[in-house]
């Protein structure tokens, strides 16, 4: 029986489905040490993801000295490279991860995800964790021409996976809580993912603070 009303939830994934900070720290470090700036710390990085690769590089360059297209440009290819040859060396599921998709998938749920991470980066990601072909949609910062905060790729992941309302959003940071408000769909937000300011000021419809409460909270809403 299910315990809430939601029959499609579409899930950010850096800083929300997984904590993929420290491999995001070193091959933006890698960039920045090729560039001659000074490494970032893992902390900083958390509070830099959100917004694609090139955002982040662009907050590294601007953390460590001078920010141009022209240095972006110069370093987008080394983080890219770097990152793909790395992206799963340290980075893991948050806790209950597993669990609670697992039961979500048990009513019958359909899960997807919705992400400024680059699509072809996503799947291999997803495919380091296990995951590929376990979500009926993935929608990455490229796969449209607009990025969160952007409703249009939450439309997306929503449409592709088959449509099925009523949907919600789960997410870590201001551009999901964004994206969320601008399609009219509800979000729940995580308090220990990627953000950069106070999780109670994300305005997420709830707010949890562990993996085992988002089933409690879906069931609030």
């Amino acid at each position: 029986m299910a315990t809430h009303r939601f029959r499609t939830i579409v899930f950010d994934l850096d800083g929300t489905l997984a904590d993929t900070a420290p491999d995001l720290t070193a091959a933006l470090n890698h960039a920045m040490t090729e560039m001659g700036r000074d490494p970032i710390p893992a902390e900083d990085v958390r509070h830099m993801v959100g917004h694609g690769a090139r955002a982040l590089l662009r907050k590294g360059l601007a953390a460590t000295g001078a920010v141009s297209e022209e240095l972006i440009e110069q370093g987008f290819p080394l983080f890219i490279e770097y990152y793909e040859a790395h992206i799963a060396d340290h980075s893991h599921p948050f806790e209950g991860v597993e669990e609670t998709l697992a039961a979500l998938e048990a009513d019958g749920v359909t899960i997807a995800i919705c992400t400024n991470k680059l699509e072809g980066l996503t799947h291999r990601f997803l495919a380091a964790m296990g995951w590929e072909g376990r979500f009926a949609a993935v929608v990455g910062g490229d796969t449209l021409e607009v990025r969160k905060p952007d409703p249009a790729p939450l439309f997306a992941a929503i449409e592709r996976s088959g449509g099925e309302g009523p949907a919600v959003f789960i997410g870590d940071s201001i551009t999901d809580t964004d994206t969320a408000r601008a399609a009219g769909i509800p979000c729940v937000a995580l308090s220990f993912g990627f953000h950069d300011r106070p999780p109670e000021e994300l305005g997420a419809d709830r707010l949890i603070d562990h993996w085992n409460e988002l089933i409690p909270a879906l069931a609030s809403l």
